[in-house]
């Protein structure tokens, strides 16, 4: 026999027993999670879910009929924002293994997403076992056709698959009509090719983040909400004028390679990068201060590291760009040299007095820590 609690824990990524059937996670207790179960087969009978947690209650029976101590949980993540539902659910285990006082804990799951939530999981609690729910299915074709047509019904796959299609079909359509059927295909190809990069180098999640980070940010009453807004609106011009400069030595010289292209752009845009960075840098910094000064040293590096990093890219590509005799730049070889020369030094520099500004940093809050520690004795 186990020794120890143990919690039988079906986990709902997704989020389907709040979004369809409404009910709050977490139910804790077999009444709570047979009340979620038939609540959320009523509202979808053909939801998996529902079979997960009737396996969660049945092993929580099989366990408690010989004489272990065991108790059974259900929690939720977030129904369209996975990085948010998975943050949910970290701290509602938490919360169920405070409350239960579980020991160890057997995962039951309908085996869709098992690889996202059992790290999750382990993190709070040990997982003695997992155990996987499959409904048999008859593998017809109508079966398959019926599997597809309730996925491109939920939400989150009609989102992923069918707006960037129907948009790049408007978009072709109306190429096509404007007489440009050649530019036509060069659009469609261009919006998925760009869409399928925005999902894969994960900027979704990226601008997902920066959405709750300025939603808390302003609920919060949080001075970087301003920083936030500042920065964005700083980045976007400074992306714009890195496009504009990259399509100025672009007209003057088709041949360049993507090196210099990157360069190019790198040297319009980078001076805007900067004075962004600085400003959600020095945003972070005050909030710490005011709300968690603790936290202080390792934030205070970051306006540092960010003049650093842009003046050592910004001498980088204005090196570059001269060396290979971009036609129509401003500057000369002599003037590239000494670019690179003094932006390296400064940034150096400040690398350096930004790892000196936090080691005294660190020294004083650990001072401060102590004195509360001796003044608490």
């Amino acid at each position: 026999m186990v020794q120890g609690r143990t919690l039988v824990l079906s986990v709902d990524r997704d989020d389907d027993i709040g979004y369809k059937a409404s009910v709050q996670s977490p139910c804790v207790g077999r009444a709570a999670c047979l009340k979620a179960a038939n609540t959320l087969a009523l509202a979808d009978p053909e939801d998996s879910d529902t079979n997960a947690i009737f396996y969660a209650v049945k092993i929580f029976d099989d366990l408690t009929a010989k004489g272990e101590d065991v108790q059974v949980a259900v929690i939720s993540g977030n129904h369209m924002h996975m990085i948010e539902g998975d943050r949910k659910i970290a701290a509602t285990l938490e919360q169920v293994v405070k409350e239960t006082q579980a020991t160890n804990c057997i995962l039951v799951s309908d085996g869709a997403e098992d690889e996202y939530v059992i790290p999750i999981i382990q993190a709070k609690i040990p997982v003695s076992s997992i155990r996987r729910v499959i409904v048999n299915q008859m593998p017809n074709l109508e079966g398959t056709y019926y599997i597809l047509r309730k996925l491109l019904d939920d939400p989150k796959i009609s989102r992923i698959v069918l707006v960037p299609l129907g948009l790049a079909m408007l978009l072709y359509a109306s190429a096509y009509l404007l007489g440009y059927p050649g530019t036509a295909t060069i659009i469609v190809v261009g919006v998925i090719g760009c869409y399928l990069l925005y999902k894969g180098f994960g900027v979704d999640e990226i601008v997902h983040g920066t959405i709750d980070a300025l939603r808390v940010s302003l609920t919060r009453g949080r001075f970087s909400f301003v920083t936030y807004t500042t920065t964005i609106l700083l980045a976007g011009i400074g992306i714009v004028m890195g496009f504009i400069t990259l399509l100025k030595f672009y007209a003057s010289d088709g041949s360049l390679g993507i090196l210099l292209y990157l360069m190019t752009f790198i040297y319009g845009s980078v001076e805007w990068l900067i004075i962004a960075g600085i400003i959600v840098s020095v945003g972070i910094i005050i909030d710490v201060f005011m709300n968690e000064r603790e936290q202080l040293g390792k934030v205070i590096i970051f306006p540092f590291f960010v003049t650093a990093l842009g003046l050592i890219l910004y001498g980088a590509s204005v090196y570059l760009i001269t060396v290979n005799g971009v036609p129509d730049f401003p500057l000369t070889m002599t003037d590239a040299g000494t670019y690179i020369l003094y932006s390296t030094t400064i940034g150096l520099a400040s690398a350096i007095l930004g790892v000196i500004v936090q080691h005294f940093v660190n020294k004083k809050l650990a001072e401060q820590r102590s004195q509360e520690i001796i003044e608490v004795l």
